[in-house]
């Protein structure tokens, strides 16, 4: 089987995650800076089988699109021009920031580690991930 990558798209940082190549359990891969995110996703999926790709959908509290949205969309549009072979599809990524925080805070991290925004990023990456392979299944 081949993985699946995760993204939580930002305007400055991006977190990615991955799966194993079993899809049972995701990971937090890297924190990219958004400006080199196409590249480095070419690079990835030329190094490894990547068989879906999942980009965090931001909405609001109230299920409307946020104030990222567009850029997010723009992304996804450039994304699959660039990767025409891996399917891409849009996951809710509500309250994964929030979650992220709190994973970090069970985890023991200190203050100042927490406060780090790449390692939030790919925890994200991450929790979304991890919410669409439970999802799947559902």
């Amino acid at each position: 089987m081949a993985r699946i990558l995760s993204i939580d798209y930002g305007k400055k940082r991006t977190g990615i995650a991955v799966t194993d190549p079993l899809q049972i359990v995701a990971g937090g891969l890297a924190t990219v800076s958004t400006s080199e995110l196409l590249n480095w996703l070419v690079g990835y999926t030329g190094r490894e089988e990547v068989e879906l790709i999942v980009v965090g959908e931001p909405r609001q509290n109230n299920g409307q699109p946020s104030e990222n949205y567009p850029r997010v969309m723009q992304f996804v549009n450039t994304l699959k021009r660039r990767l025409p072979k891996i399917p891409v599809v849009m996951y809710d990524e509500r309250f994964t920031s929030v979650l992220a925080h709190q994973a970090m805070i069970d985890g023991g991290l200190r203050k100042k580690a927490r406060q780090d925004k790449a390692l939030v990023d790919e925890i994200s990456a991450t929790i979304i991930l991890q919410s669409y392979l439970e999802s799947r299944k559902k």
